[in-house]
């Protein structure tokens, strides 16, 4: 629990980062289930462990590693957050997002997240790789509810293009140049853990939404209020809609969707991030 004002508590996990790692990121990195391949690809690595971090929880969830990843990508200075939280694990917005803001105040103006999620879009199929142009929040809490610090950004900030257009049009650019297919659709929060049911289904695609998932909008929400751009892209593990698609979900089976789908997102990312200076 970060039982002081937000702004001290980022300040001291970010100097204990800087008192073993001296180095100023430009892009931050949260890789969803099963999605840490992007790792292999960093040169110049160091780690330090969520543990050791003043103020980090610690995810509880498989294939989340609690380690933070600091290399290079074309020699570009870029952080990993290799495990985040989730609302599902018992921990509340502000500890969810709070890496975030440590990423900000090391250096990052840019933050790509990826996720695993159930397809709603029913021309999608199993392994969609769907960049995201847009979110609903269905979570029960909103990580910037409470008093708000300055320092750390407005009061109401606008998401109108929460999701940068210029990062989205390089995701399908560098996907086109590998041959990879995507898609784009709106992604739905939902505080889980439970899978929804086939009517709960029926009315995320009512309302919108083209994935659902249990993570991403609360980091997007803070990225967004301490200004950062934002690029994200959805891995569908599973479809959810119509309920002839629907089949029952397991966590092993998202684990083998990632292991088969996700060198393909980790590919689009790091082609992105190579082009970072020369695009946006």
């Amino acid at each position: 629990m970060i039982n002081m004002q937000i702004f001290q508590a980022v300040q001291e996990a970010v100097q204990s980062i800087r008192n073993t790692i001296k180095r100023t990121p430009q892009i931050g990195i949260s890789a969803g289930t099963g999605l840490s391949d992007i790792e292999s690809a960093l040169t110049d690595v160091e780690v330090v462990e969520y543990h050791e971090i003043p103020h980090f929880a610690l995810s509880t969830v498989k294939s989340h590693q609690n380690k933070l990843i600091f290399g290079k990508i074309a020699g570009i200075e870029v952080v990993l957050l290799g495990g985040r939280f989730h609302y599902y694990e018992g921990y509340d917005m502000k500890q969810i997002t709070f890496p975030i803001r440590v990423l900000k105040e090391l250096g990052i103006n840019t933050l790509l997240l990826s996720n695993v999620s159930g397809g709603l879009n029913p021309n999608f199929e199993t392994g969609e790789l769907m960049v995201i142009t847009d979110h609903i929040n269905l979570m029960v809490e909103h990580p910037l509810r409470g008093p708000n610090d300055d320092k750390l950004g407005l009061r109401f900030p606008d998401m109108l293009g929460a999701y940068d257009a210029k990062i989205q049009e390089v995701f399908h650019e560098m996907a086109k140049k590998a041959a990879i297919q995507t898609s784009k659709g709106v992604y739905i929060s939902w505080q889980g853990p439970s899978l929804e049911t086939p009517a709960e289904y029926n009315f995320l695609r009512i309302i919108g939404a083209d994935a659902v998932g249990m993570s991403t909008v609360p980091e997007v929400l803070v990225a967004r209020h301490c200004g950062l751009r934002v690029g994200a892209i959805s891995l569908i593990s599973n479809m959810c809609f119509p309920i002839e698609k629907i089949k029952p979900a397991t966590l092993e089976s998202v684990l083998e969707i990632a292991r088969e789908r996700g060198p393909l997102l980790s590919n689009i990312f790091i082609n992105t991030i190579e082009q970072y200076g020369k695009i946006w």
